[in-house]
């Protein structure tokens, strides 16, 4: 053991290490126990056991190991008093039921538990947002509160959904497995979809005061980077970590002193993360060596990440090669069409041949009663018009999606754009 800290240093020694080493000690003790609540619960019991000990005894050289060996220890302690207990961990492994089990120390079994977590709490059996809230409470660590605090919703209604998903993962049998072959992409695809919306749900958020909770932005980062670490082969997870580097880059210039909305031609460049810029580079790098070495074309992440590149390389607005990101969004809605991919490429189009042809392809989206309740059909489409003078009708616009936003600051901005158009009207 290390000098005696104080009650307060271990405390803080205790909280830090959970927060980091809560994965690999739930994922570890799912595949020991068979479930993954009685693994919360048993890693929950080891960081009592830290806070009582670490005080008196001072902080063990491997923390994270120490957790594990409490866990292991109190299961066994609760199985042998406590019989309902043990029918919840029917599925004992045997190294739990030895006297002394050793911690951990095997890395590719560390990450074979990880990746077996990530799978299950993304497992397509679940909703979507019962998908990202055991994903946060598993593979991120954080809190029931700071999950609701994250997405503004009551904390009761994250327990549930957390609740719910543990009950519907145990009744549906779902397997604590790493699908492999053809099912491996098809369920990676539902592990990154949840990263991705994690991010975008820190990078903008839909309700709420605050338009960025950055707290959010770096779970799902350190998320798909260690998906990028975990499954080197595969290239779409390298094309996340790329387009959140990339995305995260600009954190520090969207927001300005009195934490309004900063949009992207009016953001101060040199405030943008150089080094997340220069990794996020890397990255894509990284998966398209990999796409091209499995002769796939690039996917949807390593495409967008390519768009975000294109921004980062620009010193100005007036820099940007919107012609080629046009390009990149031609070929992301042939490959994977959408209409908030269309309504991208609407606004990519409009820097290139004007603010009409633009326009055309909003309005052929309108036609097609597509987003009717995404604000930012509205912002797109009221920004188009106020460029071509047509002030009463993008005031409109703007109304409607400052109705439509859950952001106050967003809110804001786009009523002011009102304000504006009726200004100049």
């Amino acid at each position: 053991m290390s000098g005696q800290p104080s009650a307060d240093s271990a405390r803080r020694a205790a909280e830090a290490v959970t927060r980091m080493e809560w994965p690999r000690l739930v994922a570890g003790l799912t595949r020991v126990v068979g479930d993954i609540g009685a693994a919360e619960e048993l890693a929950q019991d080891a960081l009592v056991a830290a806070l009582e000990q670490w005080p008196r005894d001072g902080v063990p050289p491997n923390p994270g190991g120490w957790l594990m060996l409490t866990a292991k220890h109190r299961a066994i302690d609760r199985v042998r008093r406590n019989r309902t207990f043990a029918r919840k961990l029917e599925l004992l492994g045997r190294d739990l039921v030895t006297e002394q089990p050793p911690p951990d120390t095997n890395d590719d079994l560390v990450e074979d538990d990880l990746l077996r977590m990530m799978f299950t709490a993304c497992h397509p059996v679940l909703t979507e947002p019962a998908r990202v809230a055991l994903t946060l409470r598993l593979l991120g660590g954080l809190t029931t509160e700071e999950i609701a605090r994250a997405f503004v919703v009551p904390e009761s209604t994250v327990a549930q959904r957390i609740v719910r998903a543990k009950r519907t993962i145990a009744d549906k049998r779902v397997p604590y497995t790493v699908p492999r072959g053809a099912q491996l992409a098809d369920r990676l695809a539902s592990v990154l979809a949840v990263v991705y919306l994690i991010f975008n749900e820190g990078y903008a958020a839909t309700a709420g005061e605050d338009w960025i909770r950055e707290e959010l932005c770096q779970d799902a980062l350190r998320l798909a980077r260690m998906l990028g670490e975990l499954l080197p082969a595969e290239p779409e997870t390298h094309g996340l970590v790329a387009l959140l580097e990339l995305q995260a880059s600009r954190l520090p210039a969207r927001t300005g002193t009195g934490e309004e909305v900063v949009l992207l031609d009016d953001q101060d460049r040199a405030r943008w993360d150089r080094l997340l810029i220069r990794r996020g580079l890397a990255a894509l790098g990284r998966a398209n060596s990999t796409a091209r070495a499995r002769a796939l074309p690039p996917g949807r992440y390593a495409l967008q990440a390519a768009i975000a590149a294109v921004h980062a390389m620009a010193a100005t607005p007036e820099e940007t090669d919107w012609r080629r990101i046009a390009g990149l969004y031609a070929v992301l809605a042939q490959r994977f069409p959408s209409p908030v991919v269309e309504l991208n490429r609407a606004v990519a189009v409009s820097k290139v041949h004007g603010p009409a042809a633009g326009l055309e392809l909003v309005d052929a989206l309108v036609a097609a009663g597509a987003l009717t309740d995404y604000h930012l059909r509205y912002a797109v489409r009221g920004d188009l018009l106020a460029q071509l003078g047509r002030y009463a009708q993008a005031r409109a616009e703007f109304t409607r999606a400052a109705e439509l936003t859950g952001n106050t600051s967003e809110q804001a901005l786009l009523l002011d754009r009102a304000v504006a158009c009726a200004q100049a009207d």
